[in-house]
């Protein structure tokens, strides 16, 4: 995972820029604020939409769109499978040649980003649809064994409209593919933020916390401990981060010089903001003041690790700002409305499950027989 927000201007060298030796001239003023401005507005996108499209998410019946739940057990092993994952891709990137990986990173995240940008424009796109536009409607099932032992590994229900997204999508793939430009990269990264939001559910606020505060400490280690997070962030070459250039003023669409925020930075905490809109609508006060809190936060957060950065012209580990922020104030909003044991007693079933299908369609038969009690009565 890349969660570090790097910011290589005032001469230094970085991969995609200059690499004989010579330095850039120092970003403008106007550049900077530029590259910072756009980073924050394009990681507030994906965690306001993902949010709400998370609520619907959750409502759906759809097994494509069904989402993946994290427990407290999943929560506390992740930072160490990340780190894992971290330090292999270092040693990887030491011991083979990175034109190679990058190569074969680059296959496979074209795969991944079409998928994830068709996903994500899907919903846009339909408004454009005529209503008489042909629209069949497809299924792609891939099972396990047979009989009762008959297990489904894939279960993906698509229509026509979707195909023409992912033709869409694939234009955007090849244009990634071929020019590496940054603003494709952009769009697969916006397009991976925004379905890890909308698609990876927290079950409860305590999950959240234990995410959150192992990611911070992970986070801490890898960009203050070592170069190792920094090291990768600038050699993967792959829509892991989103980038925006500080010499665009100057170079047009062709700038090289760039600022770039990991998608760690805002899936996490995202996931955690959209867990507590889910806990405002099951408040049923029609308020959002959790979300608006958490969101508010964040963009205190992502702000003031900017401004660290700015200050002291060092890649900064974002969640060291973002996970106290994100956590803090819906906690003291929680505390000064007294609802700190309904925010804590809050919890998400897995709709994948078996055990909390059946509670479900235990607790709807149930409720069945007793509106059909009341009519008889």
């Amino acid at each position: 995972m890349d969660s570090a927000l790097s910011d290589p201007h005032n001469g230094s060298v970085e991969a995609g820029g200059p690499t004989n030796g010579t330095t850039r001239p120092p970003s403008t003023p106007e550049g900077i604020a530029l590259a910072y401005g756009s980073l924050l507005l394009m990681a507030l996108l994906p965690i306001f939409f993902g949010a709400l499209r998370s609520v619907r998410c959750a409502r759906g019946k759809n097994a494509s769109d069904m989402p993946e739940t994290i427990t407290s057990r999943d929560a506390a092993r992740f930072p160490i499978i990340a780190s894992c994952t971290l330090l292999g891709l270092y040693l990887f990137f030491k011991i083979f040649s990175q034109e190679y990986i990058n190569l074969l990173l680059s296959m496979y995240f074209f795969v991944l980003g079409i998928l994830a940008l068709s996903h994500t424009i899907s919903p846009f796109m339909n408004k454009f649809f005529p209503a008489n536009f042909p629209n069949r409607q497809y299924q792609l099932l891939f099972t396990q064994g047979s009989g009762e032992n008959k297990e489904e590994i894939i279960n993906y229900e698509f229509d026509t409209k979707d195909l023409v997204c992912l033709g869409l999508s694939s234009i955007v793939g090849v244009w990634y593919l071929l020019r590496k430009h940054w603003i494709a990269n952009n769009l697969f990264g916006l397009a991976f933020s925004l379905n890890g939001v909308e698609l990876l559910h927290l079950n409860n606020v305590s999950t959240g916390c234990i995410l959150l505060g192992g990611l911070f400490i992970y986070d801490i280690f890898w960009v203050f401990g070592t170069n190792v997070m920094v090291t990768v962030a600038k050699s993967f070459e792959a829509p892991i981060k989103l980038v925006f250039p500080q010499d665009l003023l100057e170079k047009g669409l062709e700038a090289d010089n760039f600022a770039m925020l990991g998608l760690g930075d805002i899936v996490i905490p995202g996931i955690f903001i959209a867990l507590l809109l889910r806990f405002d609508i099951s408040l049923k006060k029609n308020t959002h003041t959790y979300f608006y809190t958490s969101f508010a936060a964040y963009i205190f957060g992502l702000g003031l690790t900017i401004f660290i950065m700015h200050i002291f012209k060092h890649a900064q580990p974002a969640l060291l700002y973002l996970v106290p922020a994100c956590i803090g104030f819906p906690v003291l909003v929680a505390l000064a409305k007294g609802e700190v044991t309904e925010m804590f007693s809050y919890e998400e079933s897995n709709p994948k499950d078996p055990a909390a299908v059946t509670e479900s369609k235990e607790g709807t038969e149930a409720s069945t027989s007793k509106g059909l009690e009341k009519k008889e009565k």
